[in-house]
């Protein structure tokens, strides 16, 4: 949907939750288009750091903040801010949100799919703060880039009036944000990306070279394509940032914890996961494909992987050996 975004009215103020790496760039991209930010993190360090040296040492050295980042450890002053964006692991975000929305924008930027439940975080943001104006950011970033200044772009999926105004609150010269008004497609691939970048450092690990590793990325595309379809996303979303670009770019880099993690198992090394998302977002994906009736080879071979069930040289025959068909 193609709309004149020049007489969007910004959000002056913005509050960012989650003072990790990924928040704090945010928070940076934020500052940058001229919005005043809180900043708030749940370590008291992290504030002190903040405040005192600009600085947060803790998660992303070496970046100075701008002055107009305010940080905190009062959750209600952050919630203050005309518009909220909620960076907290997608496994706490159904607590963290509660009590946040105030029907005010809160836009989720992290990516994945409640284990319990296999929800996507839009769903689990409509039950946990139905009173909100619901949003989702996502797409290929890493968050040094972002607070290098090097060029980003991602989507804002939002009622479309909400979208203008959050892209138009959030985007500069580097930081480019395109509104789209298909949340499910972008949490989706959000989410579901970060599952096929482990399977993606698998390979890589395992040394079967760089030709099966590019088709991982095309089968892996074409069933995120399918359950989107059963969702009810749009294929120009998937298509898009938020769903071909990230995936491109979390299963191509090391940079990505996911690949990382993913390549580390493959090369038989120890792989904590802590930070790799996909490790809890893989038996997730699986359980809603399977609600869906929508078959995931590659993703149900992570799960199995990573559950334990699966030997990695049994998932890479029983993925070459299932019946050739029509692409």
């Amino acid at each position: 949907m193609k709309e004149n975004t020049e007489n969007s009215k910004a959000y002056e103020t913005v509050g960012v939750i989650g003072a990790g790496a990924w928040g704090t760039a945010l928070a940076f991209a934020a500052a940058q288009a001229g919005r005043q930010v809180t900043l708030w993190a749940r370590e008291s360090e992290v504030v002190d750091q903040i405040r005192g040296s600009r600085e947060n040492r803790m998660f992303l050295p070496g970046v100075t903040l701008p002055d107009t980042i305010e940080a905190t450890d009062d959750m209600a002053k952050a919630a203050s801010a005309e518009a909220l964006l909620v960076v907290v692991p997608a496994q706490h975000l159904r607590e963290s949100v509660k009590g946040l929305g105030q029907a005010k924008p809160l836009v989720l930027c992290a990516k994945g799919i409640e284990k319990a439940t296999g929800k996507l975080l839009t769903e689990v943001l409509a039950e946990a703060a139905p009173e909100c104006e619901p949003a989702i950011l996502s797409g290929p970033s890493f968050a040094r880039d972002v607070a290098r200044g090097l060029p980003t772009a991602v989507t804002i999926a939002a009622r479309m009036d909400i979208a203008l105004r959050l892209q138009a609150t959030l985007g500069h010269a580097t930081f480019r944000p395109y509104a789209s008004d298909d949340p499910v497609g972008v949490a989706l691939g959000g989410a579901a990306k970060n599952v096929y970048a482990i399977a993606c450092g698998i390979v890589d690990g395992l040394g079967l070279g760089e030709s099966a590793r590019a088709a991982l990325i095309a089968r892996s595309f074409a069933e995120l394509t399918r359950l989107g379809q059963a969702l009810g996303a749009r294929p120009d979303t998937l298509m898009g940032l938020s769903g071909l670009g990230d995936l491109v770019l979390t299963a191509t880099s090391t940079t990505s914890r996911n690949f990382s993690y993913g390549r580390a198992l493959g090369e038989g090394r120890e792989a904590g996961h802590a930070l790799a998302e996909g490790v809890e977002t893989a038996p997730a994906l699986v359980k809603r494909a399977r609600a869906e009736g929508v078959e995931l080879p590659v993703a149900e071979a992570v799960a199995a992987v990573l559950d334990g069930t699966l030997p990695l040289g049994e998932a890479v025959l029983r993925l070459m050996s299932r019946p050739l068909k029509p692409e």
